[in-house]
């Protein structure tokens, strides 16, 4: 059973964390994109100069991310992403507008014990606002303590 709360005027889950400096917009937009589990959802912040806008390479085949600070231009990769990034056929991700600076955050699902089991990278465009989802996709492994540092 989904029990509501509020973030932001956002409904969420009485169970979710909503981390500091992920708008109102996308944190629903997330919420919304994922299943009735609760949720971490973490902004993508840059470890080296803190920047929080990104250019976005995804893939949605073999599900991964790698950002690219707009402001250093230092690449990090979301999650477990690059573990499985040589294999992946990763494309640019564009906003219909024809942005493609983002405000960059990650869903991470959550089962009962606490354990990460999906991931869903939500952005929104700097350009008009829009926001959207990407690219998903499933855990299969435990530990997954460590992909919560890896928005």
């Amino acid at each position: 059973m989904l029990v509501r709360a509020v973030w932001n005027d956002v409904p969420v889950h009485v169970d979710d964390q909503v981390g500091d400096g992920v708008s109102a917009e996308l944190a629903g937009f997330l919420r919304d994109a994922v299943d009735d589990r609760p949720v971490k959802i973490a902004p993508s912040v840059c470890g080296v100069c803190g920047g929080r806008l990104f250019f976005m390479l995804v893939d949605d085949v073999e599900g991964g991310a790698e950002r690219e600070c707009s402001g250093c231009g230092s690449r990090a990769f979301v999650a477990d992403s690059e573990e499985f990034w040589e294999d992946a056929d990763p494309g640019a991700a564009g906003c219909p507008c024809g942005g493609e600076v983002f405000e960059a955050a990650v869903a991470f699902s959550l089962a009962a014990d606490g354990s990460v089991r999906w991931v869903t990278v939500g952005l929104r465009c700097q350009e008009d606002g829009a926001v959207g989802s990407y690219v998903d996709w499933k855990i299969d492994y435990w530990p997954t303590d460590h992909l919560l540092s890896m928005a």
